[in-house]
């Protein structure tokens, strides 16, 4: 995996994981969802990349 693409999984992640604590935390539903969505997309990123990465070898 591409050490950059890598690093934008991870920040994705832990964006939307902080997003949606402090959502739930002000009792903010969309914020939670948005966090969610983002956190979602991050792993889906990270998995897209492990993909890439089997086929390559």
């Amino acid at each position: 995996m591409s050490s950059s693409e890598k690093a934008k999984a991870k920040a994705e992640q832990v964006k939307g994981k902080i997003k949606k604590e402090a959502g739930r935390a002000v009792g903010n539903e969309r914020a939670t969802a948005e966090g969610q969505g983002q956190k979602t997309k991050g792993d889906l990123r990270g998995a897209k990349e492990k993909i890439k990465d089997a086929f390559e070898d």
